[in-house]
């Protein structure tokens, strides 16, 4: 990833989904991955999610507190394509 935005936006739109489809083992599994990304391309060490007028991250990087913030819309858009065609994303066991 490129930049802090960037990997934020990925690793939140995957937890969205993987949040919504708990038995989901891909987007369980993908959600780890950008999370492992996170921690170690970009030191973030805690991250939570609380979902207002817009999503907003805070995370801690490097000992300092921080937030950003992403449109519903933008990060839904993923769970919404699943939920409107869930013959497209089966879950498959491992």
């Amino acid at each position: 990833m490129k930049s802090l935005q960037d990997a934020l936006y990925n690793w939140l739109t995957i937890y969205v989904v993987a949040e919504a489809r708990p038995d989901d083992i891909a987007a369980q599994e993908t959600v780890a991955f950008f999370r492992e990304i996170l921690k170690h391309d970009f030191n973030i060490t805690k991250v939570e999610v609380k979902k207002e007028d817009m999503y907003i991250v805070a995370y801690e990087r490097d000992g300092e507190q921080k937030s950003a913030r992403f449109p519903m819309e933008l990060i839904e858009v993923m769970l919404r394509q699943i939920e409107e065609a869930p013959e497209k994303y089966r879950n498959y066991p491992s």
